[in-house]
């Protein structure tokens, strides 16, 4: 997209975007004819709960593009694979594309490895940062629901940027105090020992979080732990906690650093140890603990990850990954949670590491929805362009919203996935705004449920920078990615966006409202990276 002159757009061809979970943004052009023809009939429903469960979706006001229809099984495309589509990822959607759709995502890793990054006295590579892995790190205030699935809320605020607004849809799971008993759980640790996890920060804090976590494990769970570095061996096979939890305790503390990191025959050894464990009516999950440096043995990405998908498609085996280390596999590791049906995070404290391991188990290993997708459609009679922050890897096509072959995000208890979206409103307009959807598969029954939210024009807080503190924090993080990611070249910043200097002041501020050490950490960084920008 160009904007000319007179701050109208034309539209450049765009490549269309793979189902699935692609790897790069691309967004699909939906005619005008097309959008016409899924346009919504009104129900009267005004608030951000209304919601849907039966595949029909219910909107208050005048038409506007719906999510798309439901597939029968005999046309459904399936998952796909990966096709490079190219990054147009700093691009504003044209008219007349009135839908976004996305699989959701809880990752974490791209904002604490900046954060390491910066405290390394350097800049984060712009490849490394993905804006939605900082908004997704701070706390959220969202109504929760009481069951399984999603609650959906949707706010924004008008930036000092003519008809410009950040309109953010948040998505909640219950709450883990309300989760009762969680299923038992299945987990494979599969540990890199390499030499390079030697360095301070990597392997001392994975023992320590694993050595606390043992604690946490009830006794109907079970644990294996595979370890790798120039080739790869089971420790431990798949063992009842009960009264083992000194054989788990005796293996941990055994881990020793050695040689180099041959992550694919670590991947693949973890797997079939966890196959071989398999539990019915268990939540089973591989846990990677790495660097994701792969230098020996089977490096090729696309090797590795197709053991992954496998053993999620035949097994409902997932993933998480925990990244380690001032020199990080950052796309490697992403790429292998995403294939795996499952997230990452990263740590370099001993904090983190507990925190990741002890307070957040339950959301880390139990799952709540699979193949969860939003989608957001926009009113055109009100909204002139937008851009989704981030998720450029997340990008579902449109018409896929309701594929449940198509592949979405494996959520746990006690998540929040925000989306941010940069809106330009026509002048004048009023009313409604925007619908958001969220769907998902019940992870037990594999039954598909819906529930939606709505925003009016008249709903958008004046000003960003009086708006609720929660909003405000989750400005900050998406201006300080989009500002890391553009770095010095000439991409069209965000509308609203501070040069850093005064976007650190603005966080610290924000900070000291929240009370929030997360945010104070946040601020803190933003100076950190003004100062080296210079």
């Amino acid at each position: 997209m160009t904007l000319t002159g007179n701050g109208e757009h034309t539209a450049r061809p765009r490549r269309q975007p793979r189902t699935g979970r692609p790897r790069r943004l691309a967004a699909t052009l939906i005619g005008l004819t097309l959008a016409g023809g899924l346009l919504l009939t009104g129900c009267g429903a005004s608030d951000n709960n209304g919601s849907s469960t039966d595949g029909s979706n219910k909107s208050g006001g005048r038409g506007f593009p719906q999510p798309a229809p439901n597939r029968t099984s005999g046309t459904s495309q399936g998952e796909q694979k990966d096709t490079p589509t190219g990054d147009a990822s700093r691009e504003f959607a044209p008219s007349p594309d009135y839908l976004s759709t996305f699989a959701l995502d809880v990752d974490t890793a791209s904002y604490g490895y900046a954060r390491r990054a910066l405290a390394d006295g350097r800049l984060p590579e712009a490849s490394t940062v993905r804006p939605e892995e900082f908004v997704n790190s701070f706390r959220q205030d969202y109504r929760r629901p009481d069951g399984n699935g999603f609650s959906v809320t949707v706010d924004g605020a008008r930036t000092r940027e003519e008809d410009w607004s950040l309109v953010r849809v948040g998505l909640a799971t219950r709450d883990t105090t309300q989760s009762g008993k969680r299923p038992p759980a299945a987990l494979t640790f599969v540990i890199d020992i390499s030499g390079s996890m030697g360095e301070p920060g990597r392997l001392d804090l994975a023992k320590d979080a694993l050595g606390v976590m043992t604690d946490r494990l009830r006794d109907d769970d079970s644990v294996a732990v595979v370890t790798f570095s120039d080739e790869a061996r089971t420790v431990l096979p798949m063992t009842r906690v009960g009264h083992h939890r000194d054989r788990i305790y005796d293996a941990i503390r055994g881990l020793e650093p050695t040689e180099s990191t041959n992550l694919g025959a670590g991947v693949r050894t973890g797997y079939a140890t966890a196959v071989k464990g398999l539990r019915e009516g268990a939540t089973n999950r591989v846990v990677l603990i790495s660097d994701a440096l792969a230098n020996t043995g089977e490096t090729d990405a696309d090797a590795i990850l197709e053991n992954i998908s496998t053993a999620r498609r035949e097994h409902g085996i997932t993933l998480f990954g925990v990244g380690v280390g001032s020199e990080y596999g950052d796309a490697l590791m992403e790429r292998l949670a995403d294939k795996g049906d499952g997230h990452t995070t990263y740590v370099s404290t001993i904090d983190e590491a507990r925190k990741v391991f002890c307070e957040q188990l339950p959301q880390n290993i139990d799952l709540t929805a699979r193949d969860a997708k939003a989608q957001v459609a926009f009113d055109p009679e009100t909204v002139k362009q937008f851009r989704l922050i981030g998720y450029d890897d997340r990008q579902v096509a449109d018409e896929d919203f309701r594929n449940d072959r198509v592949d979405g995000g494996e959520i746990g208890p006690g998540h929040t996935v925000t989306a941010l979206y940069a809106v330009r409103t026509r002048p004048g307009a009023s009313g409604h705004l925007a619908t958001a959807s969220v769907r998902w598969l019940d992870p037990d029954t594999r039954a598909p449920h819906e529930e939606s939210g709505q925003l009016e024009t008249g709903s958008l807080d004046e000003d960003l920078w009086t708006s609720s503190t929660r909003l405000q924090v989750d400005a900050v993080a998406a201006y300080f990615a989009d500002d890391l990611r553009t770095g010095d070249d000439k991409a069209t910043p965000l509308p609203g966006a501070l040069p850093l200097g005064e976007l650190a002041d603005r966080a610290h501020r924000v900070a000291s409202a929240a009370e929030d050490k997360a945010v104070d950490d946040l601020a803190d960084a933003v100076e950190r990276a003004s100062g080296l920008r210079g």
